[in-house]
């Protein structure tokens, strides 16, 4: 009975998989149809922004960088890269369930792989444009192997995060169709509240506690110290950012199972 349940849970799981897979080629393959850069368009984005911010914000915070231009360019693109990454993930999973409602509503499929394909299609693309040229940086900083294998587990971290944050989003869209409005104002407030362009230093520290309530800030924190320190990594920071990580994930998944049945009726 038992080797017949785990047979059974085997290919539960690999069926599950295999949706995720397809999910995660079909999202790619319409978002970058017909386009020239295809997924490279993603790191596009905060290239740009870092030279906007550099151009703005960079004789102002350069001293907080050892007095390097460089070093705050860098700075800020793994910030941009980081809430790039969140935004566009979460907010796209955000209606992964609704928008497949007629698929739903035809075949039965596990609902809680749409969310997981959306994340997963930004991770890939994440992983093919963004995090090679995080290696680079971080093998030229460091010149340690070491690091740049470390580097992985805050990537990991950020991608357990926007799971999270997509379960709940996702799960919350299905009843209150105003939703991407509203996230519209929450992602803004993410990005301000997490050091992206600006040091943690200059924030004031009666505010500091609030900035560290924001998930985010340890996973970004936990990046740019790895690529930029030069030295071994911040244990403390790879940790703090693997609990938020973990935790946010936890609770988004037994956020969108609480809600699960209720799904297909407003589908």
């Amino acid at each position: 009975m038992q080797e017949l349940l785990t047979k059974k849970r085997r290919k539960e799981l690999k069926r599950y998989f295999d949706i995720v897979q397809t999910l995660v080629a079909f999202n790619l393959k319409i978002r970058y149809r017909g386009s020239f850069l295809g997924i490279y368009w993603s790191l596009l984005n905060p290239l740009i922004m870092t030279g906007v911010y550099t151009a703005i914000f960079g004789a102002a915070f350069v001293e907080h960088y050892n007095n390097s231009i460089l070093l705050y360019m860098l700075a800020a693109f793994t910030g941009l890269v980081a809430i790039h990454f969140y935004t566009t993930s979460t907010s796209q999973a955000l209606v992964s369930l609704v928008t497949n409602g007629s698929l739903l509503n035809k075949v039965k499929l596990p609902l809680g792989a749409f969310p997981v394909g959306m994340i997963a299609a930004h991770m890939v693309q994440f992983c093919v444009g963004a995090l090679p040229l995080l290696f680079l940086v971080t093998l030229v900083t460091s010149r340690n192997p070491i690091n740049a294998v470390a580097l992985l587990c805050p990537v990991v971290s950020l991608a357990m995060f926007c799971l999270g944050i997509g379960y709940i989003v996702s799960a919350l869209y299905v009843f209150f169709r105003d939703l991407p409005y509203l996230y519209e104002v929450i992602s803004f407030l993410m990005w301000i509240s997490t050091p992206v362009f600006y040091p943690s230093e200059i924030v004031p520290a009666k505010v500091q506690p609030i900035l560290k309530l924001n998930p985010l800030s340890s996973i970004i924190e936990s990046i740019r110290d790895i690529v930029l320190a030069g030295d071994l990594p911040n244990a403390f920071l790879i940790l703090q950012s693997i609990l938020a990580g973990s935790i946010v994930l936890m609770i988004g998944w037994m956020f969108f199972q609480l809600l699960k049945p209720h799904y297909m009726d407003l589908i």
